[in-house]
């Protein structure tokens, strides 16, 4: 179980620091804003923008859905399967 909490976490961390280091250059519009990191991206004026805010995107599904996978969703289907195969057993 240990290794699952430790994939999840590496994914958590993963996912956090690229999501806070594309929000922070695509998603803040002022330092002064309180709307910092959620703020809708501003409008992207080449290529490199439109994939520095898919990135940024993608490192926040990273983070969540990686998390939730390994801590939540691995777990529960071994739970699952070791249910069943005991009912099976018996």
């Amino acid at each position: 179980m240990a290794d699952e909490f430790m994939k999840g976490l590496a994914l958590f961390c993963l996912g956090g620091f690229g999501w806070l280091t594309f929000a922070g250059w695509y998603r803040t519009p002022s330092f002064y804003d309180i709307s910092q990191l959620f703020a809708d991206p501003r409008a992207a004026e080449s290529v490199y923008d439109e994939i520095g805010i898919l990135a940024g995107d993608v490192f926040f599904w990273l983070m969540i859905i990686g998390a939730v996978t390994f801590w939540v969703l691995v777990p529960a289907t071994r739970e699952i399967r070791s249910s069943l195969a005991e009912d099976t057993a018996n």
